[in-house]
């Protein structure tokens, strides 16, 4: 057993036990708030919660999977509090940096996030993992085993992404490229959703991938636990076809391929969440009108077979304005209230916001108006927790370790620098293995302790 695991699971008891007893002039919640309550009921759940961590470090991890419109993890509910940090394995390909990688694992764990999103994919770049089709650098391979086997150690759990949308770290203009030196005849970067050969490269790095023995674990990728999903793409778009029927073609063939080899992990698109032609009502939800030309369709795209879970970004500071204005931090709960509703009543599965956050470098930009737009997020996300709904997580844009503001594109949070961003974040977690222990999937939300989820407050100041 690893020691910072067992100081863990006894920080987290303490956590909860704190935030549940504090006084009632606290602006968090208290136990007089909750005068009806059984003390033993609150105890007992705390004490049960404690003890669940402890059996997770002692037993085998078992798979994330769906059950209706949650995440669910041995049958009990597993709300999301995580975070990106997408160049985890180009950092633990060059031995200098590799400790940086330990140590944001090591922070977002301190705060009690589960689960990171990064790349599982870089493409004819420097380190790169595919150097061409099928033609892998086996250190830089050996760095993507570091980091799933070093994630599994602080217990965090990683959604894995294939290949970008975007040109950084390859992505499908680097498959356009190695098509054309093929003697392929392509024009658009978008060829990559349409030509055959583009997809049977797309098809050979997922099978190899999924295929592959961790050298440090010795488990095979498609067998690991600590591996909560499947991307298919970074933010796929295909602007050269507006009906969005060439990327609903693709991610058929694609989310079907993934299940074939590994039919015990989740899969997920990758999508941004905009609404397209199959819903125009729709549209006005949309934050611009170019989002309803980019080939993607929120509803339809979620329909297809093998897709388990629908993804949602949140970047107001792109979509809208550049400057930080009055209706950035409405359209975010609306924005995200929309597709929690349509997870519930068409999709029937749960939905996380994969990325959120905001730009240093946007005009208006300071840290308390980022501490406002992830209270935002968490409230909106606690909101659909507890009725047991499809708003299943978040994961804020970027966590960063210390050191390595060389790599900031203006969204990195440094925990040990945001003291107050950091408190915000852990009492999310904290939250939300609240509300995973309190109500397991066998009471479907209908015993008692549901009344304590219901009168748990949310405040607004830290």
């Amino acid at each position: 057993m690893e020691t910072h695991m067992r100081f863990r699971s006894r920080n987290i008891f303490w956590v909860l036990f704190l935030t549940l007893t504090k006084s009632s002039s606290s602006t968090t919640f208290g136990v007089s708030e909750y005068e009806d309550w059984e003390s033993v009921d609150i105890a007992d759940s705390i004490l049960s919660y404690r003890n669940e961590v402890g059996d997770m470090e002692e037993k085998e991890w078992q798979m994330v999977q769906t059950k209706g419109n949650q995440f669910v993890v041995n049958d009990q509910p597993f709300y999301v509090n995580g975070f990106n940090t997408y160049w985890l394995m180009v950092f633990a390909a060059d031995e200098s940096t590799r400790g940086k990688v330990t140590e944001v694992f090591k922070r977002a764990s301190s705060v009690g996030m589960s689960v990171c999103r990064t790349w599982a994919f870089n493409d004819g770049q420097w380190h790169a993992l595919q150097k061409s089709p099928s033609d892998y650098d086996e250190n830089v391979f050996k760095a993507l085993d570091f980091v799933v086997s070093e994630a599994n150690k602080y217990k965090i759990r990683l959604i894995l992404s294939l290949v970008n949308n975007w040109e950084a770290y390859g992505g499908k203009a680097q498959y356009v490229k190695w098509g054309n030196a093929a003697g392929l005849n392509l024009t658009s970067d978008d060829d990559f959703f349409s030509h055959h050969t583009l997809r049977s490269y797309y098809k050979a790095h997922v099978k190899t991938v999924l295929n592959r023995v961790n050298t440090f674990t010795n488990i095979t990728y498609k067998e690991d636990p600590t591996i909560f999903a499947w991307e298919l793409m970074n933010e796929p778009r295909c602007n050269s076809d507006s009906s969005g029927d060439g990327l609903q073609d693709w991610i058929k063939e694609m989310a079907f391929y993934v299940k074939s080899i590994d039919p015990k992990h989740l899969v997920e698109i990758g999508l941004e969440g905009f609404y397209g032609p199959s819903t125009p009502q729709r549209y006005q939800l949309n934050p611009n009108s170019f989002a309803q030309q980019v080939g993607t369709d929120f509803i339809r795209n979620h329909q297809v077979l093998g897709v388990d879970f629908a993804s949602v970004h949140i970047y107001p500071d792109s979509w809208i304005s550049q400057s930080i204005a009055d209706s950035h931090l409405p359209f975010i709960k609306s924005w995200m209230e929309a597709h929690i509703e349509d997870a519930e009543k068409y999709l029937r599965m749960p939905v996380l916001f994969a990325e959120f956050g905001v730009s240093a470098k946007a005009p208006g930009y300071n840290s308390s108006y980022r501490d406002n737009l992830i209270n935002t997020v968490y409230k909106t996300i606690l909101n659909s927790t507890k009725k047991g709904g499809s708003g299943a997580g978040s994961l804020v844009w970027q966590l960063f370790p210390d050191g390595t503001d060389y790599m900031d594109d203006g969204y990195a949070i440094v925990l040990s620098k945001s003291p107050s961003t950091s408190s915000i974040i852990s009492l999310q977690s904290t939250r939300l293995a609240l509300f995973n222990s309190l109500c397991s999937k066998k009471c479907r939300w209908g015993c008692k302790k549901r009344n304590v989820l219901e009168k748990v407050s949310y405040h607004d100041e830290l």
